[in-house]
């Protein structure tokens, strides 16, 4: 399947907006669920981008119009009441200079979308470009802090390849 979107900045990238396009191949399996969940709840996130980092790719995601994108590592569709609902995780590719310099960016080091494809067509989402998880304390809930504004995807156009 490969889904092209539109995707637009909010806050400070407000008024941006880039081409998106992600191919999935394959689902995770129930077995990748739980390599993850089993990998965050004894290290965290470190724990995660490692398992992740060591998975076989599912997709891929493209930003922009050139290169050949990242890899996605773990693909899921949940349950929806108005067509399907896909999640995807990744681990994030870090520039040179965000390890260099030390950057706070090397913290969100995970990156996430997730769509909506409704029955007639049109769709909607959220991409989050770098990431960082965490567990709430007293919820025992996951929390997403994110470094960068998500972007909106829109206009997406489905094809199954």
């Amino acid at each position: 399947m490969t889904i092209q979107a539109t995707a637009m900045g909010t806050s400070t990238q407000m008024g941006q907006i880039i081409n998106v396009n992600i191919q999935i191949e394959q689902f995770s399996t129930p077995d990748d669920r739980k390599a993850l969940i089993d990998a965050f709840e004894r290290s965290g996130q470190d724990g995660l981008v490692r398992v992740l980092e060591d998975m076989k790719p599912k997709g891929r995601v493209r930003f922009a119009s050139g290169g050949v994108g990242n890899d996605v590592k773990y693909i899921m569709e949940l349950p929806s009441d108005n067509g399907r609902r896909f999640r995807l995780v990744t681990d994030r590719n870090l520039a040179f200079g965000e390890l260099y310099r030390g950057t706070r960016s090397r913290d969100y080091s995970v990156s996430a979308i997730e769509l909506v494809l409704t029955p007639d067509g049109k769709g909607s989402g959220t991409v989050l470009p770098a990431c960082k998880l965490t567990v709430n304390k007293k919820t025992q809930q996951i929390d997403i802090e994110t470094y960068q504004n998500p972007w909106k995807p829109t206009n997406l156009m489905v094809s199954n390849d």
